[in-house]
């Protein structure tokens, strides 16, 4: 027997609301057809409970004039995937679980989608299905990892991996970019001063130099600062013009195979930056495959996974030929040997890994030791290009400067 809410009608025309027992819902309709009244709606308490919380979740976002279907942020998300880990720990059931993080967050998209996850839960969707229908916040790598704890039983020992893996992928990701941001923030301020001599300092110093030497020549040095400040005036709307074309054309390319293999290559290559990025690769593509193999993914599943997550296409590449040879019964360090993308400290690390049956402890490993190459990379490429960018913008406007007096010193000697 279950609980049933219904809305009816008595011979009067009075609306009555109440609860039936019954073991069906038609079932429950004829019982109160036999008492006299006229149902107009008969549902499961259950179904009323989520159709209830449907509406009152419509109406809180009309009154916050939310719009979208919701969305959890990646950084949000580990913050939710290690509370959710703590709360099964706890011992307290997957729904219940749920609806505990939604009500205590304050951010209306993750109450969404946390919301309609719990719902599809409730209404008997097993939780990787539910967190299949949120494409938008759950990738593919989660799912597996989920799929694999309901398989294992293990629900919050796989959650909380894989809150760990989020915490020191960010924590890589983090670094790499603070790396790049230093030189580029550089890079733009130093261009912003070249821009604002060229363009308001430069032609002032010009003017004054036909008024001082009419007819006379100006130093070579100070001719081509003149030439170039002209130019820059004259072309200013042709110079962002290319710039922002470069950056369309880096992002359209980007958006291509052949165009983000031949990026990321270069990326691979540069100076100073290179080798970050590769060891930085190399963390991520260790930390996800042993994460994955620890949870129980199946290796061709896991590696099809890695693949789409590196977020490389040298490192993508790289594991699809690892994939091709594992599925033709090789394993993954001699595969891994032809790829030229990975030390051979990682590959003789890997090959260890599979005799002795703990790859993914040593996959783990491998990531932990990159995680401090590339700590101690960051730290001495900032170390690094603090004197050389301060070197760079003092040339910059060093010789903008000494270009603008040479003709006031030739002036001054000629009088003397």
């Amino acid at each position: 027997m279950a609980t049933y809410v219904y809305t009816a009608v008595d011979g009067n025309g009075k609306e009555l609301k109440g609860k039936i027992q019954a073991t069906t819902e038609d079932m429950a309709a004829l019982e109160l057809r036999k008492k006299g009244l006229f149902p107009t709606m008969v549902r499961s308490e259950i179904k009323d409970k989520i159709a209830k919380r449907k509406k009152n979740k419509s109406a809180a976002e009309m009154k916050g004039f939310s719009i979208g279907g919701g969305k959890i942020r990646k950084k949000d998300l580990m913050v939710v995937t290690r509370q959710l880990a703590t709360l099964l720990e706890a011992g307290l059931p997957l729904i219940r679980s749920l609806r505990t993080l939604e009500r205590q967050n304050k951010k209306i998209g993750i109450k969404k989608v946390l919301g309609k996850v719990a719902d599809s839960v409730e209404e008997g969707s097993t939780f990787s299905e539910a967190l299949a229908k949120e494409p938008r916040s759950f990738d593919r790598l989660y799912l597996n990892m989920v799929r694999a704890g309901e398989a294992a039983g293990a629900m919050e020992t796989i959650l909380g991996r894989l809150a760990a893996f989020m915490e020191k992928n960010a924590k890589i990701i983090g670094k790499i970019k603070s790396a790049m941001v230093y030189p580029m923030a550089v890079l733009i301020i130093a261009g912003g001063i070249t821009i604002f001599l060229m363009v308001f300092i430069v032609p002032r110093f010009r003017d004054i130099f036909k008024d001082l030497t009419p007819g006379k020549g100006l130093p070579a040095l100070t001719e081509w600062v003149i030439n170039a400040s002209n130019y820059m005036q004259h072309n200013f709307l042709v110079i962002i013009g290319v710039i922002v074309g470069f950056i369309v054309v880096y992002n359209v390319l980007y958006r291509t195979k052949y165009g983000r293999l031949g990026i990321d290559t270069v990326k691979y290559r540069m100076p100073l930056i290179g080798p970050i990025i590769s060891k930085g690769s190399i963390s991520r593509f260790a930390r996800t495959l042993g994460t994955l193999m620890a949870a129980g993914v199946p290796v061709l599943t896991a590696l099809n996974i890695v693949r789409d997550t590196s977020g490389n296409e040298v490192v993508a590449r790289a594991v699809q030929q690892i994939h091709n040879a594992v599925k033709e019964g090789e394993g993954i360090a001699g595969p891994l040997s032809i790829t030229n993308v990975f030390p051979q400290m990682v590959i003789s690390m890997i090959e260890v890994g599979e005799e002795t049956g703990r790859l993914p402890e040593m996959l783990d490993r491998i990531a932990d030791t990159y995680d401090e190459e590339v700590d101690n990379a960051v730290g001495a490429l900032t170390s690094m290009l603090e004197p050389l960018m301060i070197v760079f913008m003092g040339l910059i406007v060093g010789t903008i400067v000494i270009a603008m007096f040479l003709p006031l010193i030739g002036l001054i000697d000629g009088l003397s």
